[in-house]
């Protein structure tokens, strides 16, 4: 009977004390974020329970399982699976206290930040490359501390370290992109090069840059299409930066009107359109000659706003409203080719 009772007193007891131990800490850190409102690093570690409550079961088990008597026929396995399980939530408990911080000191930095959108987005991007280089190490680290408490694994330990010079050699040789894209990767998140939110243009292809991550940066374009590109292009190859040194663009309108048409009277209809806009940032608003053909002439149109979302919708609507003022008040402005009959030179024939 005993041998029944105690494994089972054991594991109950173990259970119990690992629910009151998560009830407990989710209670304080409850009280904690109440009382702290101007930080979220308390409600963010509330997400830690899960796995705190798993470590700490793990352990007790680990601890107290041969003196209970739990599954004695099997205890080497059992042991072994504690262990494994133990090492593994750890890893997870460590993975969600970083993500906790990081998120927490972002979130700060932001708010104390807020009026400098740049400078924000810099910083979301390195924290957020931090994150994901602190989770690789704990995970291969994890990884390698489950492998060794195999025995085979402890045994190949001694000749693994000493072919780990030839090992790196041919490692690094084999993944050399990938490599090469984990470098480049931290070279964008610490040199300032490209960042989350920033408008590019790679490939003749308009977006925003959605993710970046250790290997790949993801660019949404403005028809919702994604493009995947290795984060080694960024630092090899020229692209455009809109964002680069603040947001606000300046954009051309270019019209092909008549030589008669009143350039004058549409400086003045250029403003009032540009007044109507909300978008217009109010920076520039010209309207000049540019260029003449014998058919046309052509006028560029400046105009400016505070992003690059901002300055296609005012040069859209600069050309669709310029173009239907012509055709409503100036139609002779409009580009046109002559029929009429040709006026011969002096002295010639008709």
């Amino acid at each position: 009977m005993e041998t029944v009772l105690r494994p089972l007193a054991v594991v109950g007891g173990v259970v119990v004390v690992t629910l009151l131990a998560g009830w407990l800490l989710d209670l304080l850190l409850r009280h904690a974020d109440a009382r702290h409102g101007e930080t979220p690093l308390w409600g963010l570690l509330r997400r830690c329970r899960v796995p705190f409550q798993l470590v700490l079961a793990a352990g007790l088990l680990r601890a107290t399982y041969r003196q209970a008597r739990v599954l004695p026929g099997h205890a080497g396995g059992l042991g072994q699976a504690l262990t494994l399980v133990l090492i593994a939530a750890a890893a997870w408990l460590l993975v969600r206290i970083a993500t906790a911080v990081v998120d927490t000191a972002y979130a700060r930095y932001a708010l104390a930040r807020a009026a400098d959108e740049a400078r924000v987005r810099r910083i979301r991007t390195q924290v957020t490359l931090i994150h994901r280089v602190v989770t690789a190490v704990v995970v291969v680290v994890a990884l390698a501390a489950m492998l060794l408490t195999f025995p085979a694994m402890r045994t190949l330990g001694a000749s693994m370290l000493a072919s780990a010079g030839v090992l790196g050699i041919v490692a690094g040789i084999a993944a050399q992109s990938t490599l090469g894209n984990v470098f480049a990767g931290l070279q964008i998140a610490f040199g300032d090069t490209v960042r989350i939110g920033d408008t590019v243009v790679v490939d003749k292809e308009w977006g925003k840059v959605e993710e970046i991550t250790l290997t790949f940066l993801t660019v949404r374009t403005w028809d919702e299409r994604r493009i995947t590109m290795p984060v080694s292009y960024f630092t090899g190859k020229p692209y455009e930066n809109w964002s680069r040194g603040g947001a606000e663009m300046t954009g051309t309108v270019f019209l092909h009107v008549d030589h008669t048409a009143p350039v004058e009277l549409m400086r003045e209809k250029l403003q009032e359109i540009l007044a109507g806009v909300p978008e217009w940032d109010g920076r520039t608003g010209t309207l000049a000659v540019t260029d003449t053909a014998p058919h046309t002439m052509e006028l560029r149109a400046v105009v400016s706003a505070a992003n690059a979302d901002d300055i296609w919708t005012v040069r859209c609507a600069v050309r669709e409203r310029l173009i239907a003022w012509l055709c409503a008040e100036h139609p002779y402005a409009l580009p046109r080719i002559s029929t009429s009959r040709a006026v011969a030179a002096p002295g010639t024939p008709d």
